[in-house]
């Protein structure tokens, strides 16, 4: 069953276009890894599939519902539905951990703060760091920050989770911390969306490839296929340079 698709979307500032006329369709339990150039428009899709940056033209239907032209009240609670993790950790840095996890379920969803607190704790263990409850952000490293991130968007129980590129702030050995915590949502079915640069957790853990340059989505295959046998130069030579 599709929980999201994208209809024409196209994108422009003034006479500079950014996305041309995209058509693709997730469906639950995929984990899709958009690749491409830099520059190409994956982070702009990304954030116009919430209406953070809406289109100029076309649709995003998710759970049956054009959010396209949805007001902002509307978006707010469809955007608890929709779990988005980003390249800055965007943590508030005068709150511990706990805090930082639990302050949506508070004040977005209402929900007191002994169930809030049970909740963050949660998954505060779940991605590796309920010992930092306590802690402040300044004394994490990027990786435990990305994962409290994580923890704080997958608290508010989302039917998708959005990744824009949530390692390439991080140093090399930070990577892998906040990998495996996505392979592990993988695994369990979590519906996922990932701008990525890491070419070996798209090729091992992405159920399907979207590859996008110059605006355009060019491609749309199984990881073997397009690791193998990429369908255009374009991919061929973005592959080259990243492998």
């Amino acid at each position: 069953m599709a929980i999201l698709t994208i209809k024409d979307f196209h994108k422009a500032y003034g006479d500079k276009t950014i996305l041309r006329q995209i058509n693709a369709q997730v469906q639950e339990g995929d984990v899709i890894a958009l690749l491409g150039p830099s520059g190409t428009g994956k982070s702009t899709l990304l954030r116009g599939l919430n209406m953070l940056d809406r289109p100029t033209s076309g649709a995003v239907i998710f759970d049956d519902q054009d959010i396209t032209q949805a007001s902002e009240p509307v978006l707010d609670k469809i955007r608890q539905d929709m779990g988005m993790v980003f390249q800055s950790f965007n943590l508030f840095p005068n709150m511990s951990v706990l805090d930082n996890v639990k302050i949506a379920l508070v004040k977005v969803k209402g929900i007191d703060d002994v169930t809030a607190t049970q909740t963050a704790e949660k998954f505060l263990a779940k991605v590796g760091l309920a010992d930092k409850a306590t802690a402040y952000p300044s004394s994490l490293s990027g990786g435990q920050q990305q994962r409290v991130a994580i923890a704080r968007a997958l608290a508010m129980n989302p039917k998708i989770m959005l990744f824009d590129e949530p390692t390439s702030a991080l140093d090399p050995e930070m990577v892998g911390e906040v990998l495996k915590t996505m392979r592990e949502l993988a695994q369990e079915g979590m519906t996922m969306l990932v701008v990525t640069h890491e070419m070996g957790f798209a090729r091992e853990v992405a159920s399907k490839i979207w590859f996008m340059a110059d605006g355009d989505m060019t491609q749309y295959d199984q990881p073997a296929e397009f690791f193998d046998a990429p369908d255009t130069e374009r991919a061929q030579n973005f592959l080259a340079k990243m492998l």
